[in-house]
C-alpha cells in the first residue's frame, strides 16, 4: 500500500519518541497497531465483497449462457418432433391408400363372387324348371329327379329304370 523503507521507520519511529514521549508511546504504539489492523480488516472484506459481486456477475452470465443453451436444445427438440410428426402423418396416409388399394381388388371380388353367386342360382332355378318340365314328357321321374340336383348317374337310363324303388 505504501511504500515504506525500514530506515524510514526508524526516523518515525524517533520523531514519535521525541514529539510523543517515552512514556505515552507504547500505548499510541497499540492504538496505532489496532487501527491499521481495522484498516486492513475494513479492505480485505472490501476486496472480499468485490470478488463476490465479481462471481455473481459471472454466475449470471454462466446461467444466461445455461438458458440460452437450454432454450435451443428445446427449440431442436420441438422442430425434431414436428418433422417426425409429418413423416409419421405421410408413412400413415400412404398407409391407407394401400390399403384403400387392396381394399377395391378385394371389394371388386366380392362382388364378382356375388354375381357368380347369382348366375349359379339362376342356372339352379332353369335346370329345376327344365326337370319340371321333363317329367310331364314321359321320362323317367328318378332320373328327372337327379337331373333336378345336378346328379348325373353313372349307369344307362334303362338300368335306372330297371332299379327298384325304395
Amino acid at each position: 500500500m505504501f511504500d515504506i523503507g525500514f530506515s524510514e521507520l526508524i526516523v518515525i519511529a524517533l520523531v514519535a519518541l521525541v514529539v510523543i514521549g517515552p512514556e505515552r508511546l507504547p500505548r499510541v504504539a497499540r492504538t496505532v497497531g489496532a487501527l491499521l489492523g481495522r484498516a486492513q480488516r475494513y479492505v480485505n472484506d472490501v476486496k472480499a465483497d468485490i470478488e463476490r459481486e465479481v462471481n455473481l456477475d459471472e454466475l449470471k452470465n454462466l446461467k444466461s449462457t445455461f438458458e440460452e443453451a437450454a432454450k435451443s436444445v428445446e427449440q431442436s427438440v420441438h422442430q425434431a418432433g414436428q418433422e417426425l410428426q409429418a413423416t409419421a402423418d405421410s408413412l400413415n396416409q400412404s398407409i391407407s391408400a394401400t390399403a384403400e388399394a387392396k381394399a377395391e381388388p378385394a371389394a371388386e371380388q366380392h362382388l364378382a363372387a356375388e354375381e357368380h353367386t347369382a348366375a349359379e342360382q339362376h342356372m339352379a332355378v332353369e335346370q329345376h324348371t327344365a326337370a319340371e318340365e321333363r317329367p310331364a314328357a314321359g321320362e323317367n321321374p328318378a332320373v328327372s329327379a337327379q337331373l333336378d340336383l345336378g346328379l348325373e348317374s353313372t349307369k344307362p337310363a334303362h338300368e335306372q329304370a330297371a332299379a327298384p324303388k325304395a
